[in-house]
């Protein structure tokens, strides 16, 4: 079926990504991308949460999951969601052996930390 999620399945799952400026910042933002082409989630801007926009915050409230990605410990991306008492999953890209300012993003990294969301999203590993 179009727009479903994991296998199926039909619920809303909304993916954000608190891109920042290090490279932590970057692999969210791609996790995030590979996410949405595998059909974990769908991608969303995390950005006009923060700004408050009524349509996005409505949006993330519907969702059946909510997914955030921060880069780093600093969490500005969960911060958003807690601001405004939306539940949410979060993910943290340091939390996958990935050291801020350090690590080089490369695909295979990519693919590893996505696998490894939509094994929790999802419930199973990814194919």
């Amino acid at each position: 079926m179009a727009g479903c999620t994991c296998g199926g399945d039909c619920e809303t799952k909304l993916i954000y990504a608190c891109s920042g400026a290090a490279n932590t910042g970057l692999l969210a933002d791609q996790v995030m991308r590979e996410l949405n082409r595998d059909k974990v989630g769908a991608s969303t801007c995390l950005a006009a949460m923060g700004a408050d926009l009524s349509g996005f915050i409505q949006s993330a409230q519907n969702a059946a999951k909510n997914i955030v990605l921060d880069g780093c410990k600093v969490s500005c991306g969960a911060k958003i969601f807690q601001k405004h008492g939306i539940p949410y999953e979060h993910y943290i890209m340091t939390e996958f052996g990935v050291e801020k300012g350090k690590t080089p993003i490369t695909g295979e990294l990519i693919a590893d930390v996505a696998s490894k969301i939509a094994a929790s999203v999802c419930g199973e590993a990814k194919a």
